[in-house]
């Protein structure tokens, strides 16, 4: 089968209350005109077009792959839309119409739509809803076929008691649908030139209407405003999540998670509540992520404890590691096996061996430590001199005591001791004791400022 898919994208979307187009919003972390069309290239069609309007050049540039770009300069409804789009397709095959606000159709649905129209039909997706609103409705005879669509203005009451709307897309053969839709007038109460009408032409034609009913309403629901946005949203994360539950992981609440990308998680991990997985995330098998926690772009150990609110980004983290609560993993850490990070720890392109531990309150920038090295609480590495970023080199077996400056760049080689509170700006030796501190004085006598104050 040749297809081809237009998608619409050219409305403003005043109810969304935005500066920007509404295909412009975002779902789970992705514009909702990516999703439709992320739909429309798993069924590997010839030719994708869409039509924009509103704010073109933004909606443009806000998809990486290359697409066909029509241009709607006045938005005079969805018949003239799909017409403008036609021209720029080959004319031949099925043609299937999406909409850039539609962002969970199904991929199956999808398949049986554009297989009706292989055969000759129009593929239409209906759906039952228990409230239709203002959707326009499917009229079918006694028989049960399809007949045509009624917009909601349009219609009178017996008609809007009807449950069954129409979703807005559809597949049809390419040359008929061609002639269809040279063929519609604006006889509406909008004056504008409605796709729908096309149906009735095709019954009046003799061709067979197949209604391919979504398995889902939610699956044909568009976004209008940003509460429907926001319940599209959750939607969304539910799917995730049962996806992720059927594979083996636990969640502790499938309403309080969000995925904004491709993740992949091994059985038997566990996820608490709100934490977010943005971008490529691979969490191994038996990984335990605690609540709070933000994993972005980031490769993660089987085994490994990541305790609550912990930020990790673009970092590679080994097996049996832990850590936080509250560490912020940076783009470029690379943590090996059995790595303990804890809290109100920040790294940043370092580089950590086997079993080394920073407990807590350090900061660790441009660093290369070998294994089994222990930073103590109030260890920064100063790799910043104002122009350049600078490397820290620390051997194996090193103990970094408590409050210790590490300026770079510096080497500090294995077995090596820096006593706390000592500020070091020259290589350290292979078990050398470092002391960088200024001499204590003790000054006999003294007097405190606010005593002095009083006499």
């Amino acid at each position: 089968m040749i297809l081809d898919v237009i998608i619409l994208a050219a409305g403003k979307g005043t109810r969304m209350r935005s500066s920007k187009a509404k295909v412009l919003h975002e779902l789970a972390g992705r514009s909702l005109i990516s999703h439709v069309i992320g739909t429309a290239q798993q069924l590997q069609p010839r030719q994708v077009a869409v039509v924009v309007g509103h704010q073109a050049d933004e909606v443009q540039a806000s998809v990486a792959s290359e697409h066909a770009w029509v241009l709607q300069r006045q938005q005079l409804g969805t018949g003239h839309a799909v017409a403008q789009a036609m021209a720029s397709l080959a004319g031949d095959g099925v043609v299937l119409v999406l909409y850039g606000d539609v962002p969970l159709i199904d991929i199956q649905t999808l398949v049986d739509c554009c297989a009706a129209a292989a055969a000759g039909q129009v593929g239409l997706v209906t759906a039952d809803f228990v409230d239709p609103g203002e959707l326009g409705r499917i009229v079918r005879d006694d028989r049960g076929c399809i007949r045509r669509i009624v917009e909601y203005k349009d219609a009178n009451d017996e008609q809007r008691a009807i449950c069954e709307i129409n979703s807005g897309i559809l597949a049809a053969p390419a040359s008929k649908l061609t002639n269809w839709l040279s063929a519609i007038k604006p006889n509406n109460a909008q004056g504008e030139y409605y796709l729908t009408d096309i149906i009735a032409m095709a019954v009046a034609d003799g061709v067979e209407v197949a209604g391919i009913t979504a398995l889902n309403p939610v699956d044909v629901t568009g976004v209008n405003d940003r509460a429907q946005l926001a319940d599209l949203e959750r939607e969304f994360q539910r799917r995730q999540a049962h996806r992720l539950m059927l594979a083996g992981v636990t969640i502790a609440d499938p309403d309080r998670i969000d995925i904004r990308g491709e993740v992949s998680i091994g059985e038997d991990s566990f996820i608490d509540i709100n934490v977010v997985l943005e971008g490529q995330v691979e969490l191994g098998r038996g990984v335990k992520v605690g609540p709070g926690a933000v994993i972005t772009n980031s490769h993660i150990g089987d085994r490994t404890q990541i305790h609550a609110h912990t930020v990790i980004e673009g970092a590679r983290v080994a097996e049996d590691c832990s850590l936080g609560p509250f560490a912020r993993i940076r783009a470029g850490t690379e943590l090996a096996d059995g790595v303990k990070i804890g809290n109100f720890v920040e790294t940043k392109k370092a580089k950590l061996g086997p079993g080394t531990k920073a407990g807590h309150l350090a900061y660790l920038g441009d660093t290369q430590l070998g294994a089994d090295c222990n930073i103590g609480a109030g260890t920064i590495t100063c790799n910043y001199d104002g122009v350049n970023k600078n490397i820290t080199t620390v051997g194996n077996n090193v103990f970094v005591g408590s409050n210790s400056t590490l300026i770079a760049p510096v080497m500090i080689e294995d077995n090596a001791f820096i006593a706390a509170g000592s500020t070091i700006t020259s290589k350290v030796s292979d078990g050398d004791l470092a002391v960088g501190r200024g001499k204590q004085r003790n000054i006999a006598g003294w007097v405190r400022p606010d005593l002095r104050k009083k006499k």
